[in-house]
């Protein structure tokens, strides 16, 4: 039915929009088309998400290994990029949403740079949403660039090796500075992580549609969401104690008491009230906004 819970919403969700080409391929288009079309679908989810008062939101936009494609469509995702963000800017600035971006921003061409950074820089204080694009992003460079830093850092004597753990590596991974992912959803009928998110993912609920992402609609959103509410709601302490000990039970401390406790209120000022079900096309329509993000 595509009812969500307003009280039980996953704090952050990460997405990897799989299914651009394949979806241009079945209409016999050019992959570009299909990227373009995904555009689309991203502005959809990030206005839905705004809405509906998740607080961070991740898509995996570009990845590492996305540089190995032909030139001709690494320009064309390029060139989406920067028309994403020019379009975006003034409603993303205009709905207090704040824009980061996680990877080697470095090998971004200089036009795609340009736009990003003065956005990033303009919307730094913004604290309705973050809106964290993944950009040139692997997992594994990500963990393997912090653990450098540490090393470096033991090196030159300046940190003890023997006081490095796992809360320290994590504070120095981009990707977790709004949070470990509480869902991730993979459009495209791959059940993979891909590189995604990999050290943040360890407790995250994962949702799996066999939906291209330029079809990823509002009620597919609904419906992995719908799905995660229902196994929080199911897995008690005694419950995850029993999947993977007191670490599991421990889940993502504060993180994870505050985005998954059933009474926790709706926490994004501009979010849609929390005293009812909601459905997808309510949340769609919703006009929670002066712009429409």
């Amino acid at each position: 039915m595509n009812l969500v819970e307003a009280r039980n919403l996953p704090r952050h969700v990460g997405i990897i929009m799989d299914g651009n080409g394949r979806w241009a391929e079945l209409r016999g288009e050019p992959r570009e088309a299909g990227h373009k079309a995904g555009s689309a679908a991203v502005r959809r989810i990030v206005r839905v998400c705004r809405r509906l008062g998740v607080e961070a939101l991740t898509l995996y936009a570009f990845s590492e290994q996305n540089w190995a494609r032909p030139r001709n469509e690494v320009d064309a995702l390029m060139g989406l990029l920067r028309e994403f963000l020019m379009s975006e800017r003034c409603e993303i600035l205009e709905n207090d949403i704040r824009l980061v971006a996680i990877g080697d921003i470095s090998r971004l061409p200089e036009p795609v740079r340009d736009v990003l950074d003065p956005l990033r820089k303009a919307s730094a204080t913004n604290r309705q949403m973050t809106l964290a694009l993944a950009l040139s992003y692997g997992a594994r460079e990500e963990i393997a660039a912090a653990a450098r830093e540490l090393a470096m850092e033991a090196v030159a004597g300046r940190l003890d090796p023997e006081a490095i753990d796992g809360a320290l590596l994590a504070a120095r991974l981009p990707s977790l500075s709004v949070g470990e992912p509480d869902l991730i959803i993979r459009t495209g009928g791959e059940q993979r992580l891909s590189n995604f998110l990999l050290y943040g993912a360890a407790y995250a609920e994962l949702s799996f549609t066999e939906r291209l992402w330029p079809d990823f609609t509002e009620d597919d959103l609904f419906d992995a969401i719908a799905a995660y509410q229902q196994r929080v709601r199911a897995a008690g302490p005694a419950d995850e104690a029993e999947g993977g000990g007191a670490d599991e039970a421990e889940g993502g401390g504060a993180d994870e008491a505050e985005g998954g406790g059933a009474d926790a209120p709706a926490r994004a000022s501009g979010a849609l009230g929390a005293g009812r079900p909601w459905r997808a096309r309510e949340v769609a329509s919703h006009n929670g906004s002066r712009t429409g993000v």
